[in-house]
């Protein structure tokens, strides 16, 4: 089990990753939760901020299902020899 660094700024607010906004894309979610993960694995982390990264890993994640998901529905969905449109939502 790695160890945690006790947070050094207890009476700062630490960076919370879980507020930002969702990125735009697949790809830069992604990219973002590879970044978390690695940081999560590290060890190296204060307890504060392994919440907020957590957290914000689990949006991420959840962001990145559902985009696959859509995809994959809207591959399954087949009218003739067209593609339906996919919304993005």
């Amino acid at each position: 089990m790695p160890k945690v660094k006790p947070s050094a700024d207890a009476d700062q607010a630490p960076h919370q990753p879980s507020d930002q906004p969702l990125p735009a894309t697949y790809e830069a979610a992604l990219e973002e939760l590879e970044t978390l993960v690695q940081q999560l694995e590290s060890g190296q982390l204060p307890l504060d901020q392994l919440l907020s990264h957590y957290q914000r890993g689990s949006a991420l994640l959840a962001f990145c299902r559902d985009r696959l998901q859509a995809v994959d529905q809207q591959i399954q969905v087949l009218d003739g020899s067209t593609l339906k449109p996919w919304n993005g939502a």
